[in-house]
């Protein structure tokens, strides 16, 4: 499934009461994708890719194809491409991701070993998504600059053998909003990423420049001053993104989701006919 226009959706998350939890939230409610993130604490809460067995992974397709669902995976947060095994670790993720029927497939991106050594450790998951056809996205962290991204697109295009058409970043805007260099201006963050780094993907949250708190959209700064919000999504629009934005909360009520969705929408509309 590939969106063509702006998908709004919500993630699983550990604390949810199961994985399908917020997922029929998603369906009940409209939303048009959804992120489904392996995450399971040492207290056994949450869940990886092997509880989700095969009669399940066929019910979730059939209810996103029927409910128009655009699926996405985000790797395990413990998953280092830079480290051993990384092929076989993501192969489960790949799996997970076919028999749903998703889209793409997020990872992080890690500098600890420098921008060429996660180049050459990324390469077998780009040729593995591209013979499947998925897009891979590169998430920003917390720690990662706006020019560890265009170092690591720029190494990739020396790679004249291999295809990177569906490689790209997802901009968590909550994380770069947090950046050392960016703190508290994500969309500075944003502007500085070279038109080589394609954004195919993206995480919505915010926080106050401090920590990583994910508040829900318009929960957060945005609540007394949406200016932020408007100007990234006039961005988006100028760019013309089309792909899926997902809200990465199960908040308490989860109603919040929908009034963040909804805001989101409202701003998307008010500059279709600029």
């Amino acid at each position: 499934m590939c969106p063509k226009r702006i998908r709004i959706g919500n993630q699983t998350a550990f604390s949810a009461e199961s994985p399908e939890t917020p997922f029929n939230y998603a369906i009940e409610h409209s939303f048009d994708s959804f992120e489904w993130f392996p995450d399971k604490k040492d207290y056994d809460q949450g869940w990886l890719e092997g509880d989700i067995s095969d009669v399940k992974r066929c019910e979730i397709r059939a209810k996103a194809l029927m409910y128009d669902i655009a699926l996405s995976v985000h790797a395990p947060v413990t998953f280092n491409p830079l480290e051993g095994s990384s092929v076989e670790h993501f192969t489960v993720t790949l799996n997970f991701a076919l028999d749903i029927g998703a889209s793409l497939i997020n990872i992080h991106l890690f500098t600890e070993d420098g921008i060429l050594a996660f180049t050459r450790a990324v390469i077998p998951l780009i040729e593995l998504t591209a013979q499947h056809g998925l897009k891979l996205s590169i998430e920003n962290t917390t720690t990662t600059s706006p020019e560890d991204f265009n170092e690591l697109f720029t190494v990739l295009k020396t790679y004249k053998y291999l295809s990177t058409d569906h490689v790209g970043i997802c901009l968590d805007i909550g994380h770069a909003n947090v950046f050392y260099g960016t703190r508290n201006n994500f969309l500075r963050y944003m502007d500085l990423l070279l038109e080589t780094v394609p954004i195919i993907h993206l995480h919505i949250h915010e926080n106050y420049g401090d920590i990583d708190s994910h508040l829900t959209i318009f929960t957060g700064p945005s609540s007394t001053n949406p200016l932020g919000m408007k100007c990234f999504i006039k961005r988006l629009k100028k760019m013309n993104f089309t792909g899926m934005m997902v809200l990465e909360q199960w908040p308490a009520p989860p109603s919040v989701l929908i009034t963040g969705r909804d805001k989101i929408l409202e701003l998307i509309r008010s500059y279709e006919y600029d």
